[in-house]
């Protein structure tokens, strides 16, 4: 719980706040996530058992017709609808090379480098990951590193999800956990979107008391209950 509301709860608001989104669904393969989004009143869907969250995407869209598919992970319930709005225009914009657009952002807390829960990104001059890793890349040679964080916003054709569905997982993603590197592995690009997003993914019980205190510090200032 994140407040007096589950968490998936607060990335459903974020999502129902972008402007460019014509729904808001739950993908799960757990019937108590499905209960919980019917008490809240959440379309939910329910699927297969499946290694990544674009997997469980995948399923969904092969029943939703739909010109972009933005799978939002369920961690991020501070995640920008700016941003979000970002990636689904950004889906339009895909060329011929590209299969996915996923929005990263700077890192300004050094301790987030280390993290293995934050996960990092090179990013090419043509705006394309070269690498993902839960490792601090690149490495910190210098005095200054800039280091970059994946956010858990992607946004797919119809077609990406379906190479995405298609591929097998490569020896990176396993072993980084990092579904985007089985782009990667197959030389298949993916556009990174650079975004204001400072974000907060929740992964930890740490995370959770931290998104606690952000969620009152919000209320507080807007003068919400």
């Amino acid at each position: 719980m994140l407040g007096d509301k589950p968490l998936l709860w607060h990335v459903y608001q974020r999502c129902q706040e972008a402007t460019r989104l014509d729904d808001a669904i739950v993908a799960t393969d757990d019937p108590r996530f499905e209960e919980t989004c019917r008490k809240l009143g959440i379309r939910c869907v329910m699927t297969g058992e499946h290694a990544t969250g674009t997997d469980r995407v995948a399923e969904c869209a092969q029943h939703l017709d739909a010109d972009a598919y933005i799978n939002v992970q369920g961690d991020e319930p501070f995640i920008d609808p700016v941003a979000i709005d970002a990636v689904s225009e950004g889906v339009g914009h895909l060329d011929a090379t590209a299969s996915a657009v996923n929005a990263y952002t700077r890192l300004t807390d050094a301790a987030s480098a280390i993290d293995h829960n934050v996960v990092k990104v090179v990013v090419s001059a043509a705006h394309n990951a070269l690498m993902f890793s839960r490792q601090p890349i690149p490495y910190p040679r210098s005095e200054h590193p800039v280091y970059f964080r994946q956010l858990g916003l992607y946004g797919f054709t119809a077609e990406g999800l379906e190479t995405f569905r298609n591929l097998d997982q490569g020896p990176l993603e396993r072993a980084e956990g990092v579904e985007m590197l089985r782009f990667i592995e197959h030389s298949l690009d993916v556009w990174m979107l650079p975004v204001a997003d400072a974000g907060l993914a929740v992964d930890t019980p740490e995370d959770l008391d931290r998104a606690g205190i952000v969620l009152e510090q919000a209320q507080a200032s807007s003068g919400s209950p």
